[in-house]
This record gives C-alpha cells, structure tokens and sequence, in this order.
C-alpha cells in the first residue's frame, strides 16, 4: 500500500487540506498521514479548525510553532526527515506558501521523495514577502504542480515550468461549498450583537503592517475612524495583539464603543462573519478568495497580490498599504459579481484523478 503524507502548519493550509485529506479517504486506498507542525499553535487557529473541518487528528506534531523563521524552518525540517526516512512516502502533498510548505518540500526532494504542491504558481512580485520566497522555492522542486488560476500557470511558464503542471481550481473553495449550509448555523452575529450587511470585517496580521509602531498606530487610528460611522469587527491575530500590547496602546483600541476587537475565531463562525459582512478589510491572501467566493467587497491593504484574479474576476480591490486610502475607499465600493473558473467545489477531486493515473493506481 502507497503512504501519502500531508504537511500542513498554518490556518490556510487546514482549509486547503481538509477536502483533499477526505477525497484520498474516500477514494484511494493508500495509507494517508498527517504531519501538523505546529507552526500555528493558538487553539482557535489550529485545533478548532480540525475539528470544524473533520480533519482527522494529525498522525504527527511536531510542534514547531514560534521563533523567527530560520528556526522555524529548521524544526521543521528536522522532524520531516526523521518522518520521512521512517516511512518513505510515495510521495508528500504541501499547501501554499507557509515555511511549513517550503520546509518539508526542501527535505522530500533531498531523500528522492516526490513533492506535490497545492495551490502553485501565485506570485506577487514581491521578493520582501517571506511567502513569496516559498513559492518560488517550493514550485522549482515540486514534482506536480496544481494551480488555482490561468495567472498561476501563465506564471510558472515564465519561470521554465510547464511539465506536470495542472490547473484545477482551489481547495479552498471546496471547503467553502461542503461547509456553507454550516456557516447559517452559527451564532456570531447574536453573540457579537450585529446585524446581517451592517458591519465591516477587518483581519490584518502581515508584518508591513502591524511591526512597525508608526504603520500599527495608523492602521488603529482608521479603523478608530471608521467606527464612528460603522460597527467594526476586528478578529485579532496574535500577531496584531502581541504588538498593541508592546507599544501600550491596546487598551485604547480595546475600548473603543463600535470597534469589537475579538479573538480569533473557529472556521464556521469567521465564514459566517465573512459572509454577511458589508465590507472586508485586510491584508490576508485565503480572505480574498473567500470573499469572493461570498460576493463580498474586499479592500485588501497591500501594494501587491499574489491572487490577482480576485481583482480581475472576484470582488476584491488592492488599495495600497496608504491607510489614508481605506475611508474615502468606502465611497467606491462596487457590487461585483465574482465569476472565477473552476472555483466550484470540486477541485480535490479533479487532484486525486490526476494522482491515481499519475501513479498508475
């Protein structure tokens, strides 16, 4: 029997993963393990979502999680290759550009063990952003390649990269169909006491962001603004947290009537909160797929994208990291229709057929 071994770290990589973990279970007979690295460790962004998306529990931890990202990478790397040579998978499936994904793809290819990588050919353009030094990485050494959108194949060619190259849509979207009857479930709205199409969703973590006081404090400062005519609902990475409270100024923010600075939250409640939302502000990648898939306007404060297709077939625009920009942004908010090819929900399926003829099962 073909072991299969899948990486995952990170919030995006558990909602990317779960449906392709359950269509191996279903359809495959091979043994199917789960490495989880630990590299997101807070209950709410890792083990809830585990147990919200039926990801059975990791076969593996190896709990990886904090430090900068030489050793994080390097923990990571460290408990692969002892897994790996234990059980010479047929080959390994990593999820997006997380160092978990790059990590484990590194060790792989150097035992001779094939990579596959979910979610391939995004690229922002932006050699200062971590992830986008994954991609890169992980695409050259990858032995199959699936890929959300035509711009991801169109980039990989650029780079020499068209053998095994697949476009098949995103597993996330496949999360997001088999879970949605669940997002009408959930009690967030009661529970936060705000009303479907009256608040705005706002989720910023990258380290452009909220590192530096001067950027966090004016980022604060407009969201201060925007709820003076609007409820804000701010899920609070750790991240964000962590720095509020190193510069002192997280109480300010905190008692602040209209803007609800909250924990993180599970995947049903954070879909149903995405869903009903007037208005998405953030700087995640996952959100601006999600958004669009939810038909929800998105102003995503970067200077770049990995997922343009968001922008040109979704309903998300790219505002800058000028945080002067989001207010007078709110004026322009279109209603667009998001129609993105073969985000339909059956993308895990489309990747396991390839697999089995791939490996001739």
């Amino acid at each position: 029997m073909k072991t299969i071994i899948h990486v995952v770290g990170a919030r995006p990589n558990f909602i990317k993963a779960a449906p392709l973990i359950a269509e191996i279970e279903k359809s495959w007979n091979v043994e199917n393990l789960i490495i989880h690295t630990g590299q997101h460790y807070d209950h709410n962004m890792s083990q809830q979502f585990f147990d919200e998306l039926n990801i059975p529990k990791p076969d593996y931890n190896l709990n990886a999680g904090g430090g900068g990202h030489a050793k994080q990478t390097a923990d990571i790397m460290i408990g692969c290759e002892k897994i790996f040579q234990e059980k010479r998978p047929e080959f390994i499936i990593v999820y997006g550009d997380v160092n978990s994904c790059v990590a484990a793809a590194i060790v792989a290819k150097k035992l001779h063990i094939d990579v596959i990588h979910i979610e391939s050919g995004l690229r922002s353009y932006d050699r200062k952003m971590p992830e986008e030094i994954n991609r890169v990485i992980t695409d050259s050494i990858s032995d199959i390649l699936f890929v959300t959108c035509q711009d991801g194949i169109d980039n990989l060619i650029k780079e020499g990269i068209d053998l095994n190259v697949h476009l098949v849509g995103n597993t996330m979207i496949d999360s997001l169909v088999n879970f949605e009857d669940k997002f009408n479930t959930s009690s967030i709205l009661n529970v936060l006491n705000i009303i479907k199409g009256e608040y705005i969703l706002s989720t910023l973590h990258r380290p452009s962001n909220v590192d530096d006081q001067h950027s966090l404090q004016s980022l604060m400062n407009t969201m201060e603004q925007l709820a003076k005519d609007n409820v804000v609902v701010f899920p609070i990475h750790p991240r964000t947290k962590n720095n509020l409270k190193k510069y002192n100024i997280f109480e300010k923010y905190d008692s602040i009537e209209n803007l609800k600075i909250i924990e993180p939250q599970g995947y049903i409640d954070f879909m149903c909160l995405q869903k009903n939302a007037k208005l998405i502000i953030t700087d995640s990648g996952g959100i601006q797929e999600e958004s669009s898939y939810f038909q929800t306007p998105c102003l995503t404060v970067r200077d770049n994208t990995e997922r343009p297709v968001t922008i040109s077939h979704g309903t998300n625009k790219l505002i800058g990291a000028n945080y002067e920009n989001i207010i007078p942004q709110l004026k322009m908010i279109e209603n667009k229709i998001s129609n993105i090819n073969l985000w339909d929900g059956m993308s895990s399926k489309r990747i396991v057929k390839i697999l089995k003829e791939y490996y001739n099962d």
